[in-house]
């Protein structure tokens, strides 16, 4: 990384407010910046909310690193089944990611594909990331011939930080299976997102 790393601090990169609500209050984290990106931070944490997309993760994870200079990022959030054996909320621990909209160039029919850092202990999956939300039944299906569930920002929060030579974790709680619409998903993030926020409580900070 470009600034040395403060020891202990941990930035977490979340998309949505919806999805972060829980985090805030639950850490009695505190309004911190509005722009660039809007944060929250406690005594050893730092939230970004990075909104949809992998241009918005891509920029929040760089704007985190280089302002508040965490040791490790974290991301967790609301991600969409394209196995169909999956349920709605359940809770994976990322250990690869396709990028589904950018291929190889050496292998056009493969995405790119990238590696978050893994911690031991919990139940994995693979993950495809694209800017376009896959919610018909063959979107999903052609998400499954290379990842487990997919979402919108994954890929760019792990390549931000790589760049950076940051450690990195992915959790994703399931918010859909494929014929969900927009409504839907929000209900689903609504009704989720404490539970996400609950094993990040109790089975991932434990660990750090």
């Amino acid at each position: 990384m470009g600034k040395t790393a403060v020891k202990n601090r941990i930035g977490i990169i979340i998309a949505t407010k919806i999805e972060a609500e829980p985090f805030i209050s639950g850490l009695g984290l505190t309004a911190a910046e509005t722009r660039p990106v809007r944060t929250w931070s406690g005594d050893r944490i730092v939230l970004a909310i990075s909104e949809i997309g992998k241009a918005n993760a891509a920029i929040a994870t760089a704007h985190c690193l280089e302002t508040h200079r965490p040791s490790l990022i974290l991301n967790f959030g609301a991600a969409g089944a394209a196995d169909p054996k999956i349920s709605i909320g359940d809770i994976y621990h990322v250990d690869r990611v396709y990028e589904l909209d950018r291929p190889q160039m050496t292998q056009p029919s493969m995405p790119v594909i990238h590696k978050p850092d893994i911690l031991k202990g919990f139940r994995r999956a693979s993950c495809g990331t694209g800017d376009r939300p896959a919610l018909e039944t063959h979107e999903r299906a052609h998400a499954a011939q290379f990842a487990d569930i997919v979402d919108m920002e994954a890929s760019a929060i792990v390549q931000a930080c790589g760049l950076y030579g940051a450690t990195c974790h992915i959790f994703k709680v399931v918010t859909d299976t494929a014929g969900c619409t927009v409504r839907d998903i929000i209900r689903n993030m609504l009704a989720t997102r404490h539970s996400l926020f609950e094993f990040y409580r109790d089975r991932v900070a434990p660990l750090l």
